[in-house]
């Protein structure tokens, strides 16, 4: 069953991404395990082979992009059971000026009416980190609040200060002490740094940000790595075991991160209408992009090519960690990647 796994990620690379992490496991075991590709294959966008190509290995580090948000979410949760904030509380206790009707919950199910993104980078060239947050902080409801759904890094953003505020520390200090402490991922964490870079997969070449070359151990995201690499919707790095102890936390209930009713809130339907998915407080629940074959299951993808899948009914948590956008975004292949795991998870499942 494992080699099934295998041939999967090794079909789809250099096609689909240049390295790829796979990892299924049934009831918390690992059942299947897969690496195939480089960490860095390409010097530029025309497609230039690098001089040193170096395997993806297992303990490879990724850029989660959005995955980065059910991270944020645990915080959040975790600042909840303490009372210090209230998921249906107007942002205005923490954030005054802004609309009253903007509440966390309403951030985490991107039901707020926020625009989907916000170039401050392009807008703030010269500005600093804070200010450009502020400029974030400040955009204009645009859309229905409470409805339809439409995904929202300004609002994940917004939702991450938000966490600063009432936690009374930087987000990647919150990350860090709630999330990535508490269950022991050393590797996982914002802007990894010189003793980590070997082992981070590239991402795109952005020749106005790194001039020869492509992204590496920097946030793929502009507005993210514009916040200084720390936001709410994006930034972290990890290998793929630690995100997969993250996703088996919630599979057995929030482990030693989140009490058992916050993660059953979290992957509650919470009604948002709109989206070709349910969706819980910042977690997708049976998108067809991540789940494939495993209806009912939640978890979230990450434009960079990353995605994680937690099926408790089936006993599932699946990782898949590549870098699709090296050399350039656009790649075709990287939903059916997605899928076809998902159907090798399903296989290895118990019956």
């Amino acid at each position: 069953m494992a080699e099934g796994l295998q041939e999967v990620l090794t079909g789809a690379v250099p096609r689909v991404c240049s390295a790829a992490v796979a990892l299924v496991a049934v009831d918390g075991e690992v059942a299947a395990a897969a690496v195939a590709g480089e960490l860095v294959r390409y010097t530029d966008g025309e497609g230039t082979l690098a001089g040193e190509r170096p395997p993806a290995r297992r303990d490879s580090i990724f850029d989660l992009a959005s995955v980065s948000k059910l991270f944020t979410t645990a915080v959040v949760l975790s600042l909840a059971e303490e009372g210090r904030l209230d998921l249906d509380e107007p942002v205005t206790a923490w954030l005054p000026g802004r609309d009253p009707r903007i509440t966390p919950r309403r951030l985490l199910t991107h039901t707020a009416g926020l625009p989907p993104t916000r170039r401050v980078d392009l807008e703030l060239p010269d500005a600093g980190h804070a200010a450009r947050l502020a400029a974030i902080i400040d955009t204009p409801v645009t859309g229905p609040v409470g409805g339809p759904y439409l995904y929202s890094d300004v609002g994940m953003i917004t939702m991450g200060r938000v966490a600063e505020l009432a936690g009374g520390a930087p987000l990647d200090e919150l990350v860090r002490a709630r999330v990535t402490g508490v269950l022991g991922l050393g590797a996982t964490g914002y802007r990894p740094g010189p003793g980590k870079l070997a082992r981070v997969a590239a991402t795109e070449w952005k020749p106005e940000r790194t001039g020869p070359g492509c992204v590496r151990g920097e946030a793929h995201d502009e507005t993210c790595q514009g916040l200084g690499g720390v936001a709410g919707h994006a930034g972290l790095f990890a290998p793929a075991d630690d995100l997969l102890a993250f996703g088996e936390a919630l599979r057995r209930g929030g482990g030693t991160m989140l009490r058992p009713e916050s993660v059953a809130e979290m992957v509650r339907d919470q009604g948002a209408e709109g989206a070709p998915f349910r969706h819980g407080l910042g977690v997708r629940i049976g998108d067809p992009g991540i789940v494939g074959p495993l209806e009912g299951a939640f978890g979230h993808s990450g434009f960079t090519g990353t995605s994680l899948v937690v099926d408790p009914a089936r006993g599932l948590t699946v990782v898949l960690l590549t870098n699709a956008v090296h050399p350039l975004r656009g790649r075709d292949g990287i939903r059916d990647l997605r899928r076809a795991v998902a159907a090798e998870a399903l296989r290895l499942s118990r019956p």
